[in-house]
């Protein structure tokens, strides 16, 4: 029985990845707005009952591709760290940045943020998961422990960081991954001294 269940939800998952690359290729064929479950089921040589039996509508599908992917890049992010080390900035590598080998990795859907007419939500929620992810999974210390408002200090470095993301994917990731982390680390070294990973689970 288990090796059915397990069959049948792979053949499912197969069925949800092939309608969510199906809808990113028509967003950027025609804009999220003219797509159509039709396009959707052409595009992906499905019926539309199949469609039907996963999602809702149009909307459920583009909700569950965008929770999916921002989901997908919280959890890559504490893959590197130690829950409780201390980390300096001293010492960063190319490893430490996981999140942008993530969004390499999924460059396809992470491209939808040059366009207008897309994903609804994607443009304020991709920034919002960044700034979740300062906010739950990490403790920074500063240069020279200067004391700040560490809520503004996280949302100042967290849009930062997602500032040159967006310019990276708009030029078509034209630096690679190590040159673009090599960037970032020199940018994070004048501001942030130390920095420590405390998993999802808990608050700062």
């Amino acid at each position: 029985m288990n090796h059915e269940q397990n069959a049948t939800s792979q053949r499912q998952n197969r069925t949800k990845t092939h309608l969510k690359q199906a809808l990113i290729e028509l967003i950027k064929e025609k804009g999220y707005h003219s797509v159509a479950v039709k396009n959707i089921v052409d595009y992906a040589a499905y019926n539309r009952s199949t469609f039907y039996v996963h999602y809702l509508d149009k909307l459920e599908l583009a909700e569950d591709l965008l929770l999916s992917m921002l989901q997908g890049l919280e959890a890559s992010v504490g893959r590197p760290h130690i829950p409780g080390r201390k980390v300096y900035t001293t010492k960063l590598n190319e490893p430490s940045f996981n999140i942008v080998s993530y969004i390499y990795k999924n460059r396809n859907f992470f491209e939808l943020i040059n366009y207008e007419d897309t994903l609804p939500g994607l443009h304020t929620r991709f920034p919002q998961t960044i700034l979740k992810i300062y906010k739950e999974q990490f403790v920074f210390g500063t240069i020279n422990n200067i004391p700040v408002n560490m809520d503004y200090f996280k949302r100042y470095t967290a849009y930062g960081f997602y500032g040159l993301l967006h310019n990276w994917i708009h030029n078509g990731f034209k630096e690679t991954q190590e040159e673009f982390i090599k960037e970032v680390i020199d940018l994070t070294k004048t501001h942030i001294y130390s920095f420590e990973y405390i998993g999802g689970e808990n608050r700062s």
